[in-house]
C-alpha cells in the first residue's frame, strides 16, 4: 500500500502541499491500487468519486455540504466526470474558441463604423539620407517612409542594416527566436520594384518589422517562446501577418516571449533590457520591446492579455498601443485568454503605433470578437476638445514604509523578518521616486493648457475577476497540463504557468460566471467615467491595469523621462515581479486611457503629449554590447 506520509511529502514538493488537493489525490491512488470496482455509470479507467472526495472538493470551493447532500450528488458526479473524458479525447487545438464571444461594450454604445482615409502629418523633411544607413535605425515611421516613398533609400538596404543589427545586438539581448531573412528580402526587393513602377501601398511600404513569436507565420516555426514547442508549424499566416504583408511592410523577424505569453523567460533564456543588460525586457512582448528600443526593428507587433504590452513598453522605453479589446483580430495568434488577449503595436513613437493601427485592424471574417469599428487617424485632430481625466489618488506619493519589528521572534525568524521589509522598503522608495514623474506629466499637461478633470475608478474586486484569465488559459493549454508536458516549461515556480494551469482546474465554473457578472458591472461603471471624460491619465502601474484590460479599454504606454543617478538603486536580482527597478539611466513611462474604440482619439492625444516632450527621442547606450 502507499505510505501516506511520503506521498503528502512529495505532493509537498510539486507544490500542492497547501491545499486540501494531497488528499484527494491520496485517495484516489490508493482507490486505483486495490482496483476497486467503480459503479456502473463511470468510467473504467478511473476510480469513482467518493464521499471523501466530494467532501474535500467542496472545501476548496468553499461550499458547505451537509452528508446526505453529498450521498445524492455520487451518481450524477460520476457521470459528469464521464463528460470530461469525452471531451478531452477531442483533443482541443488552442485555435479552437469557445462557444462564447467578449463584448465589452456597454448597453446601447454606438460605434462609429465609417471608415476614412487616413489624415498623415506633414510628411517630414528628408534631406539625403545618411551615408551610413545606421543612423536611421532609431528614426520613426514617417521619417523612414519618406526616404523609402521618394527612392532616396531602398526597403533592400534599409532591411539589409537592420538584419546586420539583430545579428550585433541579439547574442547579448536575446531577443531573436527566428530570423526570417529569406522572406524578408523577397518582400524587400518586391518593395523596391513596385514603388519603382510607381506602386505605394503607403507608409509601410518597405519598412522592416518584428512579430512576437505567438503569430503564426508560414513557413517558419511559431514557438510561442516555449519549452516543447520550438519546432511548431502552422500551414497559414496570421491575419495580422497578412495584413501587414498587404501593406508591403517586411517581416524581417519572430521575436521573443516569455514561454507561453508571461514574462521574459523563454526557451533560449531571457531577454534583456537594452538600458540595463542585468535585468530582463519584462514581458510578455518582451522582444518586440527590446528589438524596437535597440533599432533592429522599424516597429513590432505584440500582445496583451494582462500587461504584456505595458511593462515591456515601461522598461524599455518605447510607446506602446493596446487597442480596444475586440479592435485587431488575433487569428492566427496563441490563445491564452478568448476573452482578455488583444494584438497592438509597440514602436518609437505614438504616430508610428497609430499608422501601424491603420493597417491591422477591422474584422477578419474569423476572430467573432471583432467589432466593425472604425479606426479612422487624423494627425490634425483637435485634441483640445477633448475633456482630460486623471485619477488624483493614483499621483499620490507614498509615505516613506516605517514598521517595528514584532517581539519574541526567534533570531531566524528576526532575520526573515528583516529581509522582508528590507525588500517592501526598497519597492516603496523605489514608487515615491517614480511618481514624481508622473506628477511632471500632470504639470507638463497643464502648461499645455490641459484642464484636468479628477475622476476615481470604480471599487470592484478586480483581483478575484482576473482569476478569469487563469481558468481560460488552463483550457487554453489544457492537454499539456494533463499529459504533463507542462514539466518541459522552464519556469516551474508556484506563479508559473505549470502550477497556475494546476490550480485553475479547481476553479468552478460557477464562480467563473459570477467573476463574468462582476465584470458586466465594472465595464457599466466605466461608461459612466467616460461620459464625464474622453481620456484619463494614469501613472503605468497599479489598478488601473488590471481594470481596463478587464474592460477592455486601450491604453498608449509611452516614455516619460529618464530616472537620474540619485534613483534607488535596482535590486541585485530581477525577480520579474517589479517594472519599476531599472534605477539611475532608466526610463520610465506615462499612460493614457481611451473610452472603447476611441482609439484614434487616444493616440491624437498621445501625440500631442509626445511632441510637446522629447522623451520619445530617447535611446539606450548600445556602445560595448554588440558583436562585430
Amino acid at each position: 500500500m502507499l505510505d501516506r506520509r511520503r506521498f503528502l511529502a512529495v505532493c509537498s514538493q510539486l507544490g500542492l502541499g497547501s491545499t486540501l488537493l494531497p488528499g484527494a489525490l491520496y485517495t484516489i491512488a490508493v482507490q486505483a491500487q486495490t482496483q476497486a470496482p467503480p459503479p456502473a455509470n463511470t468510467s473504467p479507467s478511473l476510480p469513482a468519486i467518493t464521499p471523501e472526495m466530494v467532501e474535500q472538493a467542496a472545501a476548496l470551493a468553499g461550499v458547505p455540504l451537509a452528508p446526505d447532500q453529498i450521498s445524492m450528488m455520487l451518481e450524477a458526479l460520476n457521470q459528469q466526470r464521464d463528460g470530461y473524458t469525452a471531451i478531452r479525447a477531442l483533443h482541443l487545438q488552442n485555435s479552437v474558441a469557445p462557444a462564447y464571444v467578449f463584448n465589452p461594450l456597454p448597453q446601447n454604445a454606438i460605434l462609429q463604423t465609417q471608415r476614412e482615409a487616413p489624415k498623415y502629418g506633414n510628411p517630414p523633411a528628408a534631406g539625403e539620407p545618411p551615408i551610413n544607413l545606421e543612423e536611421l535605425a532609431f528614426a520613426n515611421i514617417p521619417k523612414l517612409a519618406e526616404y523609402i516613398r521618394t527612392k532616396k533609400v531602398s526597403s533592400v538596404a534599409l532591411t539589409e542594416m537592420y538584419i546586420e543589427r539583430i545579428h550585433r545586438f541579439n547574442p547579448a539581448l536575446h531577443f531573436l527566436i527566428t530570423l526570417t531573412e529569406k522572406r524578408a528580402l523577397a518582400q524587400a526587393k518586391a518593395a523596391d520594384a513596385e514603388i519603382a513602377s510607381g506602386t505605394y501601398r503607403g507608409p509601410l511600404h518597405g519598412l522592416p518589422w518584428g512579430a512576437k513569436d505567438l503569430l503564426a507565420v508560414k513557413g517558419y516555426p511559431t514557438t510561442w517562446g516555449a519549452g516543447g514547442f520550438e519546432h511548431q508549424t502552422f500551414d497559414y499566416d496570421a491575419t495580422v501577418v497578412k495584413r501587414l504583408d498587404a501593406a508591403g511592410a517586411v517581416l524581417v523577424a519572430k521575436l521573443s516571449l516569455g514561454a507561453l505569453a508571461m514574462g521574459d523567460q523563454w526557451f533560449g533564456g531571457r531577454t534583456l533590457n537594452p538600458w540595463n543588460h542585468r535585468q530582463g525586457s519584462s514581458g510578455s512582448s518582451a522582444g518586440p520591446a527590446c528589438a524596437t528600443a535597440a533599432g533592429c526593428v522599424a516597429f513590432s507587433i505584440g500582445s496583451e492579455t494582462l500587461g504584456s504590452i505595458s511593462s515591456p513598453s515601461t522598461r524599455c522605453g518605447v510607446t506602446g498601443l493596446r487597442p480596444t479589446f475586440g479592435f485587431v483580430p488575433r487569428t492566427g495568434a496563441m490563445a491564452l485568454s478568448w476573452t482578455m488577449d488583444k494584438l497592438g503595436p509597440i514602436c518609437r513613437s505614438v504616430e508610428d503605433c497609430a499608422l501601424v493601427m491603420s493597417s491591422i485592424y477591422g474584422p477578419d471574417g474569423q476572430d467573432l470578437s471583432v467589432q466593425n469599428a472604425a479606426f479612422n487617424w487624423d494627425a490634425h485632430f483637435d485634441w483640445r476638445s477633448l475633456r482630460i481625466g486623471y485619477v488624483p489618488t493614483a499621483f499620490v506619493i507614498p509615505k516613506p514604509l516605517v514598521e517595528t519589528m514584532p517581539t519574541g521572534l526567534s533570531s531566524d525568524k528576526q532575520k526573515k523578518w528583516r529581509d522582508n521589509y528590507a525588500l517592501r522598503r526598497a519597492s516603496r522608495e523605489r514608487t515615491r521616486y517614480d511618481r514624481t514623474f508622473d506628477l511632471a506629466a500632470l504639470d507638463q499637461l497643464k502648461s499645455m493648457g490641459v484642464k484636468l478633470i479628477p475622476v476615481e475608478l470604480p471599487k470592484l474586486p478586480y483581483g478575484a475577476m482576473a482569476t478569469l484569465l487563469s481558468a481560460e488559459a488552463a483550457a487554453a493549454f489544457d492537454e499539456l497540463t494533463l499529459t504533463g508536458r507542462d514539466k518541459l516549461l522552464t519556469a516551474q515556480g508556484p506563479e508559473d504557468w505549470p502550477n497556475v494551469f494546476r490550480t485553475a482546474r479547481f476553479y468552478p465554473a460557477v464562480e467563473y460566471i459570477q467573476a463574468n457578472r462582476a465584470r458586466s458591472l465594472a465595464i457599466q461603471q466605466m461608461a459612466e467615467i467616460f461620459k464625464i471624460v474622453d481620456i484619463i491619465v494614469v501613472p503605468s502601474d497599479g489598478e488601473q491595469l488590471t481594470i481596463t484590460n478587464l474592460t477592455g479599454h486601450p491604453a498608449v504606454i509611452q516614455p516619460n523621462g529618464i530616472r537620474e543617478n540619485d534613483a534607488p538603486k535596482p535590486p541585485a536580482i530581477d525577480t520579474g515581479d517589479e517594472d519599476n527597478i531599472g534605477g539611475p539611466g532608466t526610463p520610465v513611462s506615462i499612460t493614457f486611457l481611451g473610452d472603447l474604440y476611441q482609439d484614434a482619439k487616444l493616440c491624437a492625444f498621445a501625440r500631442a503629449y509626445q511632441r510637446a516632450t522629447d522623451f520619445s527621442q530617447m535611446h539606450p547606450d548600445l556602445s560595448g554590447i554588440g558583436t562585430p
